[in-house]
């Protein structure tokens, strides 16, 4: 698919120009690659880099995790890790229409297309940066989890052109993470469509709660 191979060279293109960065260590004086950079080359070399999620998130992670680019959580510790990372995502949705559920291990947030984006636009909603800038500074926080975006449409309109937005919309959240500071080797997206709806399409309550962006997060855990 044609947009899927842009969205690849979007992601391969933003890392050479992150490959350039580079911080002085205050204490030895040594030139030295940031974190972010070493996420974004990791991502263009082992294909998590934003584009479409190829392979299982636990693969996903395993290569975030083999890169450096995340740290792991021991296996019993995971359940405090998420029920953390769950309460402070509450607190800082709390009132922007974001929704934040728990599906065993993994974090799921729900952002209304209404209050997302224009109607068949995928350009951020100016107002609605304030609340992924919330989103962002626990994602820093919480920095051992991967990031699905998925992009989803109500059934209006063709199937190909639910498919390229839905595919257009995931990808400017998720570059919009890695704009500011999310590791890009964390963050996958894919679109979804029309073909993962969760409400009734045939009314106007329905198709509006199927027009969304859902940011899944998950755990990755020491092996």
């Amino acid at each position: 698919m044609k947009f899927q191979q842009k969205f690849l060279a979007v992601a391969v293109s933003a890392t050479l120009a992150l490959v350039g960065c580079s911080t002085i260590d205050p204490y030895t004086g040594e030139k030295k690659v940031s974190k972010l950079t070493i996420g974004a080359a990791i991502g263009a070399i082992g294909g998590a880099v934003i584009g479409m999620a190829v392979g299982s998130k636990e693969d996903r992670a395993a290569n975030a995790l083999k890169g450096g680019a995340v740290g792991a959580i021991a296996g019993g510790a995971v359940g405090g890790y998420m029920d953390k990372q769950e309460k402070k995502m509450t607190e800082k949705l709390a009132g922007t229409g974001v929704s934040v559920t728990r599906n065993g291990d993994e974090i799921i947030l729900n952002m209304p297309g209404e209050i997302t984006f224009a109607t068949g636009k995928s350009d951020l909603n100016v107002n609605f940066t304030n609340t992924l800038d919330g989103v962002i500074l626990v994602l820093e926080e919480f920095e051992k989890t991967i990031i699905t975006i998925e992009g989803h449409t109500d059934s209006s309109g063709s199937d190909a052109l639910n498919q390229k937005l839905s595919e257009e919309r995931a990808l400017s959240v998720g570059q919009y993470l890695v704009n500011h500071n999310v590791v890009v080797a964390r963050v996958s997206t894919i679109g979804r469509g029309e073909t993962v709806a969760k409400y009734d399409n045939t009314t106007s309550e329905g198709r509006a709660q199927n027009r969304r962006v859902e940011l899944t997060l998950t755990p990755v855990v020491a092996q």
